[in-house]
């Protein structure tokens, strides 16, 4: 799948208005068919008999339609503008970019849906109603159905405001982000080892690759790209990855060999959009959690908990990387690295989660407990010793940041405490790759 092609699916998934219209079509043509089976007299005996079906004439049908139709419309209006004021509210507090996971939200676009549908469904009904004078035709299975799209009209209205309800929670909205970033994690880390880049020494005579493009990189198709450089003989190091900014006239990699049509496909093998999407970018859902985070800590707002419910999932997600390996960005064919492209490796990916949390809780000791208690349960799940380094070394910033800004001789021995659990998690683990390397030396005599 080209890179132009994951873009559009993705733009698609984020567009508000592809259930909304789906269900509008499905409703029209749901009143053409109807329509055309009362023309057909098939229940028109039957109406009389069958209690579900409408039996009244003209004008009842007429009122009743149009009665379906105004109120539905007006519902969904309604109910939509004090939507917005709603997320309005909510964007202030949790940050405006997790707005964006309102309006993909299924449940709200099949609601709208539901609602215009209806109204378009009542008015193509009406429009076929015909009364004694103008050669009476009463669509009773139409007129029926539409008295039943208005009671799903009915419960789509509760569930929506109870959906709503829950929703604009900062506990759900943080468990959405964070279900999120775990899938992210799924779909970008690996179960085996990658392969380790070249050095950079190799790069000293590759030729710079410009694009006049400007934008965020938003999809790259790496095998794509690699099966064209394996085809023309050069390796390209793609100093981009998705989520960063691509300026215009910038250097977006490097090749060596220098080949011709290198440009084209590079160009063929990104998406450039204008704003960043999760769905190759591991670091924006870790962003938009941090956000949630850091506003929380503001002193306007001046919510620890709601901070440390962010602390406690972005623990899960650095336990759920544990047993798992971050992409290299390198990319091989016959056993030669063809593209080596820019990643998120642990540092970067634990920097982004902890530095701003820690800078703004510094002098707040319940987050600072929360977090050092954080890194030692990740600890307990780490077996890499370059990650242990990395776990350790925020601790120990943690603890350097609230004896400078803590007062309180009392939550300074509580956190020298939990400062002590997470060396003790470490020191463990450095006992066990000891005795894992003293075992292997052994095997070898």
């Amino acid at each position: 799948m080209t890179a132009g092609l994951r873009k559009l699916l993705d733009d698609l998934a984020d567009t508000f208005w592809l259930v909304p219209g789906a269900l509008v079509v499905a409703g029209a043509i749901l009143a053409l068919v109807l329509v055309e089976l009362d023309r057909m007299d098939i229940v028109a005996n039957a109406s009389g008999n069958v209690t579900w079906i409408y039996g009244g004439g003209a004008t009842g049908a007429r009122s009743l339609l149009g009665a379906i139709a105004s109120s539905t419309i007006t519902v969904a209006g309604t109910v939509f503008s004090i939507t917005i004021a709603a997320l309005t509210l909510a964007a202030g507090q949790m940050g405006p970019r997790l707005l964006r996971n309102f309006t993909r939200d299924r449940g709200n676009q099949i609601t709208l849906g539901i609602f215009l549908a209806t109204f378009v469904y009542a008015l193509l009904v009406l429009r076929s109603v015909r009364s004694e004078d103008e050669g009476g035709f009463i669509p009773h299975l139409a007129v029926s159905a539409a008295i039943g799209l208005a009671m799903v009209c009915v419960a789509a209205l509760v569930w929506f405001v109870d959906h709503m309800a829950g929703r604009i929670s900062v506990d759900t909205v943080i468990s959405l982000v964070s279900e999120e970033l775990q899938r992210t994690i799924r779909r970008l880390a690996h179960h085996t080892a990658q392969p380790t880049p070249p050095p950079e020494a190799l790069w000293r005579a590759a030729k710079p690759v410009c694009d006049d493009r400007h934008g965020y990189l938003v999809q790259f198709d790496d095998a794509a790209l690699a099966d064209w450089a394996a085809e023309n003989g050069t390796t390209i190091r793609l100093l981009k990855r998705p989520g960063d900014f691509v300026f215009p006239g910038a250097r977006i990699a490097l090749a060596l060999p220098p080949v011709d049509g290198i440009e084209d496909a590079i160009r063929d093998a990104t998406a450039i959009g204008q704003q960043r999407t999760t769905s190759a970018d591991l670091e924006l859902a870790v962003r938009q959690l941090v956000e949630v985070a850091l506003r929380a800590l503001s002193p306007g707002i001046n919510d620890p908990f709601t901070a440390i419910a962010v602390l406690d999932h972005l623990g899960a997600a650095l336990c759920k990387i544990a047993p798992l390996h971050l992409s290299t960005g390198v990319t091989e064919r016959d056993g030669r690295p063809v593209i080596v492209a820019s990643s998120v490796d642990y540092d970067g990916l634990a920097d982004a989660m902890l530095h701003a949390i820690r800078q703004n809780g510094a002098a707040n000791p319940p987050v600072a407990i929360r977090l050092l208690e954080v890194l030692a349960e990740v600890a307990s799940t780490e077996s890499n010793p370059s990650r242990w380094r990395t776990l350790t070394r925020h601790a120990d910033l943690v603890r350097a940041d609230a004896d400078r800004s803590i007062a309180s001789e009392a939550d300074l021995a509580v956190i020298h405490q939990r400062h002590g659990r997470v060396r003790a998690a470490m020191n463990r683990a450095d006992a066990l790759e000891l005795s894992a390397m003293a075992a292997a030396e052994a095997d070898e005599r």
